[in-house]
């Protein structure tokens, strides 16, 4: 068991939280086994293009005020409490999405539920995030942060993708919903049960105040504002591809099934490279990590992904290796997740619930960028918009210093005994 542990930490986790690492993994794949298929499914029922946007733009937002809230609920409540609600939302979220709205497309129902199951993953997933951010060494946590990186994505874009494949041909669309809240439970009871570890609230703020302080900390350290505008910049690009590039790549003779293709490899080398960048920040630096890596290399790798086709004759595997590197690149931002918290002495759920909300933010902003461009600009102009944020980004991640910070993270770490149950 000791050794077990030992073998743990050298991998850069948390010993304590391996079950919690499983448990996300799980929880995710049930929470994207409609990715890929949801929308045109609803719009084969009959629901209307327009009425399906509006149906994710407001799952969107639930999804950005949940990620706010997951970090200073922790601080606030506890990691334990903060994700056991995720799971109640999530589960009735579902329930009445797949039990009330579905089955005859009521839509006003449709809207509320979803939004409801919106609050659910940041909730349960953003606060074990925290969790981690509370128990991982200092050396060690970007590490820390890449795995948990490896399982999300890994759990909503690859696992629950490969399942829903295969579950929507034997169960059914219906059913296949109906699933996800059995992986949601046996992931919670992974993450909550088989969890033995337990982290105190701070209890240093009221809960009201707790919540207030997700606001005052960008002002007091305008260094975790700044981190939350790059974690915004982070996926704005992932989220406005998904609008506009399997348009742009079906004119360049690649069809859905060679875009889902591009998309889901791309995703596997991200979380492999999730790991990756997690050991290179904490070896080379946190900020030079997400600054060069990140930023510069979305920055050129957008643009090659989206010239492929051109550059290379629309050679499927020259696109596809396009793609991977841009995806690979992506995962330089995972230091940022070790960066923001380091940058404050104590409140690091408030910290965290910055980092959070530009994770929530990036869903709507990405096509957001693509509904206000496109028609002015074309595709080509919505790609250089999107590699100029990169740049902003760099520009942005400049600025963001640790070097004051060294004395408070050591003294940070140092009282972390102090907070844990014996």
């Amino acid at each position: 068991m000791v050794k077990r542990g030992i073998l743990f930490e050298k991998a850069g986790l948390p010993g304590q939280l391996v079950w919690g690492y499983l448990g996300i993994l799980i929880f995710m794949m049930g929470d994207g086994v409609e990715q890929g298929w949801l929308s045109p499914y609803l719009i084969g029922r009959g629901l209307a293009i327009e009425r399906s946007a509006l149906l994710f733009t407001v799952y969107g937002v639930t999804i950005a005020i949940a990620s706010w809230f997951s970090g200073v609920l922790t601080d606030g409540f506890g990691p334990r409490k903060t994700m056991f609600a995720g799971i109640l939302l999530y589960v009735a979220g579902t329930a009445g999405f797949v039990g009330l709205g579905l089955p005859h497309v009521n839509f006003p129902v449709m809207l509320a539920t979803y939004a409801v199951r919106g609050f659910g993953y940041p909730l349960f997933a953003y606060s074990f995030l925290v969790w981690i951010m509370y128990r991982s060494p200092k050396n060690k946590l970007s590490t820390a942060a890449g795995w948990f990186w490896f399982v999300f994505t890994g759990g909503l874009n690859v696992f629950g993708a490969y399942y829903s494949s295969w579950a929507i041909q034997r169960l059914g669309y219906l059913d296949t919903l109906w699933t996800s809240i059995f992986w949601v439970a046996l992931g919670a009871f992974c993450a909550l049960v088989l969890n033995r570890d337990r982290l105190v609230p701070s209890g240093g703020l009221g809960k009201l105040a707790e919540l207030k302080k997700g606001f005052t900390i960008m002002r007091e350290e305008p260094g975790v504002l700044l981190c939350g505008i790059v974690r915004v910049i982070n996926t704005t690009s992932q989220f406005a591809f998904l609008v506009f590039m399997p348009i742009y790549m079906a004119k360049h003779g690649i069809g859905t099934t060679g875009w889902l293709q591009i998309w889901g490899t791309i995703f596997t080398a991200n979380i492999v490279f999730n790991l990756i960048f997690g050991f290179v920040g904490d070896s080379i630096g946190w900020r030079r990590t997400v600054l060069w890596f990140g930023c510069v290399g979305c920055a050129a790798s957008s643009l090659l992904f989206y010239y492929s086709p051109i550059l290379f004759a629309d050679n499927f595997w020259a696109v596809l290796l396009s793609g991977c590197l841009w995806g690979a690149l992506l995962a330089g931002f995972v230091p940022l997740s070790a960066l923001t918290p380091s940058l404050v002495t104590t409140d690091k759920g408030a910290a965290m619930a910055v980092l959070n909300l530009g994770a929530g933010l990036a869903v709507f902003v990405g096509p957001a960028i693509v509904g206000l461009f496109i028609g002015a600009l074309g595709s080509a102009g919505v790609i250089w918009i999107l590699s100029g944020l990169y740049v902003a980004g760099a520009i942005l991640t400049s600025f963001i210093s640790t070097t004051k910070n060294i004395k408070t993270i050591t003294r940070y770490h140092e009282d972390l005994d102090n907070r844990a149950v014996q």
